[in-house]
């Protein structure tokens, strides 16, 4: 960049900011045409040629790419069922995400209903909202943090079964359920504590076979 006014102008007796103000620039080298300059549709849409952002890159079709392995599967046996898993890390994350959200959504539901049918003494738009926006407040939390923790705990715990024994099946489910059910009511006494486990187990059983099967 270079300018049209002489270097003497910016004498110590002229003030910077007005040297600059009435300062002219050109540009050496030929100037870029508006139709040939690149706009962030090109980025976008993936038209520019990376070779373009430098031209001593000299990138051309010399592009290597990191080839990454986040679409490998366990290769557990047993674990290829209808919902790729890439391990128990996965399980994991995915399995307690899901269950939380949908214990909320669930739980969102009973708690509408819970508050648009519970009597008020004065009928009242607003009350009616309150009432309901307190049902669904403590419904949804709650079945939303217990089906979580449950998640939470089974996948570690089914995981850990699948490793010791070096495969996923039905079986290695329902004792990861039992186990969880247990522990999820073991404060509650051995009655409570044996009905959850056997529900739990259920459920997983049936999970793992719906898995299985699809």
């Amino acid at each position: 960049m270079s300018s049209s006014d002489p270097q003497n102008s910016a004498s110590g007796s002229q003030d910077p900011a007005s040297f600059l103000r009435s300062a002219t620039f050109s540009r050496d080298g030929p100037a870029v045409s508006v139709e040939n300059a690149v706009t962030a549709n090109d980025l976008l849409l993936g038209a520019y040629d990376p070779a373009k952002l430098h031209p001593l890159a000299q990138l051309g079709d010399q592009l290597d790419y990191l080839v990454l392995d986040d679409d490998k599967t366990s290769e557990l046996p047993g674990a290829g069922t209808a919902i790729p898993s890439r391990g128990w890390s996965d399980d994991l994350c995915y399995g307690t995400g899901t269950m939380y959200l949908s214990g909320l959504a669930l739980g969102g539901f009973w708690g509408v209903s819970e508050g648009a049918r519970r009597p008020l003494a004065v009928s009242n738009t607003r009350l009616r909202i309150n009432s309901v926006l307190n049902s669904v407040t403590r419904r949804g939390t709650f079945i939303g943090n217990s089906a979580g923790v449950l998640a939470l705990v089974y996948n570690g715990i089914n995981s850990t079964i699948d490793s010791l024994r070096g495969k996923h099946d039905t079986a290695g489910s329902m004792a990861a359920g039992a186990l969880t059910g247990a522990l999820y009511k073991s404060t509650a006494g051995v009655k409570p504590a044996l009905a959850a486990a056997s529900v739990i187990s259920g459920v997983a059983g049936i999970w793992s076979y719906v898995k299985k099967s699809v």
